[in-house]
């Protein structure tokens, strides 16, 4: 079995797979592959697909699927698998990060500070406690942010149309969620109905100086939408790890918006999470021989 790693992962997974077989990260190889693992930058389509007549498996190390066409693969007997519980602890992570640097006035601080200027009085700071966190998309991720969230003594409330309950969120609709958060935080894939979810009828409902985060996928948000939320003061911060595309285009409206704090989606690029998706690849590749 030929197994290709077409992105980045972690630096010991080759010579953990060498067990199955042989194992390459030149695409030149995509011909004679078995088993594909891809992140977010390869895109399993149709184009690439025609060029793997030996693929039997593809592998996305992470959570979102949007970047594989499952139904093509499908249609051509190609297994396509992620490892959705591996990321959950390092976006959850990375969205905690947002959610206590915002309100602390962190990366201001540091940036007047690095400007030779001493804002003690000038920048003012909220707390977490007792403040109402809504999160859009209840899944693994978003319970591990809901843990944190409580630590911090946050009321947790949340929107998930697939879930009937929740081990630690409230429950509620997505308007009732947007009318109460002071923060809400993005924990959606990207599908036809989670696409431009964010958008000027979404933000309209929202408390007039929310604080969004996104660790999710950019596309849920319509961008320019967003970005006139946060001119009016609609939105008090946007903290986003997630873009329409990796990087972002030059023109995005977000980029050029006040208050943005952005990284170049490092949520799931962490040493440890790069190891545990290893380990749920060697699982998959176990049951896939057996």
């Amino acid at each position: 079995m030929h197994t290709l790693i077409a992105d980045a992962f972690d630096a010991k997974l080759p010579e953990r797979l060498a067990a199955f077989g042989t194992v390459s990260s030149d695409m030149a190889t995509l011909g004679q592959a078995h088993v594909l693992l891809v992140r977010s930058k390869t895109k399993v389509d149709a184009d690439l697909l025609a060029k793997a007549p030996a693929l039997k498996l593809v592998i996305r190390g992470g959570v979102g699927m949007d970047n594989v066409d499952k139904k093509l693969c499908a249609e051509k007997g190609v297994k396509a698998m992620n490892t959705p519980r591996a990321s959950s602890v390092a976006v959850a992570e990375m969205a905690m990060a947002f959610m206590v640097a915002i309100p602390a006035r962190l990366i201001e601080a540091h940036t007047s500070m690095k400007e030779g200027k001493f804002l003690k009085s000038e920048l003012k700071r909220t707390e977490l406690f007792k403040k109402t966190l809504g999160l859009v998309g209840a899944g693994n991720i978003a319970t591990e942010v809901a843990k944190r969230a409580q630590a911090f003594g946050m009321e947790v409330i949340a929107y998930d149309p697939y879930l009937k309950e929740h081990p630690i969120a409230k429950l509620v609709s997505l308007d009732e969620l947007a009318a109460k958060s002071d923060v809400i935080s993005l924990h959606l894939p990207l599908t036809d109905e989670t696409r431009g979810m964010v958008n000027t009828a979404f933000l309209a409902k929202v408390k007039d100086g929310v604080v969004l985060i996104n660790t999710g996928r950019g596309k849920c948000v319509v961008d320019a939408d967003l970005a006139a939320a946060l001119h009016s003061g609609k939105v008090r911060a946007y903290g986003t790890d997630v873009w329409p595309s990796d990087p972002p285009p030059a023109d995005c409206p977000l980029l050029h918006a006040p208050n943005v704090f952005m990284a170049p989606h490092l949520g799931a690029s962490s040493k440890e999470n790069l190891g545990r998706i290893g380990d749920e690849v060697v699982a998959i590749l176990q049951d896939f021989k057996a």
